[in-house]
């Protein structure tokens, strides 16, 4: 048990320690549901090095119904990118969100300003590794708002597709 134990923390350990490859450049679009980020977002990497990159996601939500909604934000992500296997890699960290937002309920309006801190945590597939440059990637973004529509703890699942240059 205590052999299995030590073999579990050091694959993990190196598991961790071995970096990515990351994309100089990267742009598409990311896709989602949620309170946060959620419905489309037009998307571009930055990479920094081999395990670092900065994600900057344009995105808009909403509806025209009785109670619409409109909702544009910019989210701004810090990215740690570690590989685990081939193309697979896993990423996470702190980001923010601004955007703005215009609300209809029963006949009354309500618009202003959001402001959210958070950050992501997601699995990507890095298709340079078959020679096709393309990224796929499923993510999570959990965020807390301190200003506007959405005000507490919320969080946003998407898929996104980048092309990689």
């Amino acid at each position: 048990m205590k052999k299995q134990l030590l073999s579990l923390i050091i694959g993990l350990t190196l598991s961790i320690s071995v970096g990515a490859q990351v994309n100089p450049h990267a742009l598409g679009l990311r896709g989602g549901y949620g309170n946060f980020g959620s419905g489309g977002e037009l998307t571009y990497q930055h990479g920094f090095g081999s395990l670092n990159r900065l994600e900057l996601d344009l995105g808009w939500r909403g509806n025209n119904g009785n109670n619409g909604y409109h909702h544009t934000a910019l989210s701004v992500i810090y990215h740690w990118v570690w590989n685990l296997d081939g193309g697979l890699n896993w990423y996470i960290g702190p980001g923010g969100q601004v955007g703005f937002y215009n609300y209809k309920y029963n006949d009354k309006y309500d618009d202003g300003i959001t402001v959210n801190l958070g950050g992501q945590i997601g699995l990507e597939y890095d298709f340079n590794e078959l020679g096709v440059p393309i990224l796929l990637s499923i993510d999570s973004r959990p965020m807390w708002g301190f200003l506007g529509g959405n005000r507490g703890l919320g969080f946003g699942l998407a898929f996104a597709a980048r092309y990689t240059f």
